[in-house]
């Protein structure tokens, strides 16, 4: 279980195992970057970089998911994700959260 609150409802945290995270680099490539630059030109949503960067958000939550694995828990809380440019061309995706035992109530 992967929550952004603070608890779960209907399961107590029995014991906290530290933070889990999880990121990924991302670069743009050219072609990309020409239909983007287009896309520029006449305004709206580009797209290419809308999927390239939800693909970046599934891969940094699913290397969260498998580190809080790695130390023992069976949900993170608190769960958030952090982007920030790398250099000119390429981003980084971070997701975090506390990784608990939980049980139910």
């Amino acid at each position: 279980m992967v929550v952004t609150t603070e608890n779960i409802p209907g399961y107590k945290v029995v014991e906290v195992k530290g933070i889990a995270r999880g990121g990924v680099v991302r670069a743009t490539h050219l072609g990309r970057d020409i239909i983007a630059g287009f896309r520029n030109l006449v305004g709206g949503e580009v797209k290419e970089y809308t999927q390239m960067m939800a693909e970046a958000r599934e891969i940094a939550l699913q290397r969260m998911i498998q580190h809080a694995r790695e130390l023992g828990a069976n949900a993170v809380i608190g769960m958030r994700f952090m982007t920030s440019n790398v250099g000119q061309r390429m981003a980084e995706v971070y997701a975090f959260g506390t990784a608990v035992v939980v049980e139910p109530e």
